[in-house]
């Protein structure tokens, strides 16, 4: 019963990194298998589980598109400037945007990379349209997506 013994950091410890690293594998494994892979007992993953959500380490799961269905969009990644204290409003609207699959405040020459994917480039078109209204946000710089080379999101 060692793997149930509460973590008082709450850091993740080996065995809930190889539990996250299968669930992103696949996140439909279930918990008799998970536990079989990880050599230890189902009601162990249970609780494994359960903490991992309630601490926020787990906060959803999801369906990855595959390679027809995913081909079938277009993907692009938008360098957005805003100006002095108009973040968090930006932030706000763009987050309305269903197409929007990532934002990241950055570094750089931009304040935001965002990642969005449309059913169509004319679609993908007015988005960065909507982007370039929202008040606050002084230049968009856009790359589409032409191939994707590696991808372990999950």
């Amino acid at each position: 019963m060692d793997e149930l013994r509460v973590n008082p950091t709450n850091s993740p410890d080996d065995l809930d990194r190889r539990l996250i690293l299968l669930l992103q594998a696949n996140a439909r494994e279930s918990t008799a298998t998970l536990a079989r892979k990880l050599g230890v007992a189902r009601t162990t993953v249970v609780a494994r589980l359960a903490r991992l959500e309630a601490s926020g380490r787990i906060v959803g799961y999801t369906a990855r598109l595959g390679g027809d269905e995913a081909g079938r969009s277009v993907q692009a990644f938008v360098g957005i400037t805003v100006s002095p204290k108009a973040g968090r409003e930006v932030v706000k609207r763009l987050s309305e945007l269903p197409e929007l699959r990532q934002l990241a405040s950055v570094s750089g020459e931009f304040d935001y990379m965002a990642l969005l994917r449309a059913d169509t480039t004319a679609r993908l078109d007015a988005l960065l349209d909507e982007i370039g209204e929202i008040d606050g946000v002084l230049r968009t710089n856009s790359s589409v997506v032409l191939a994707l080379r590696v991808d372990r999101q999950t």
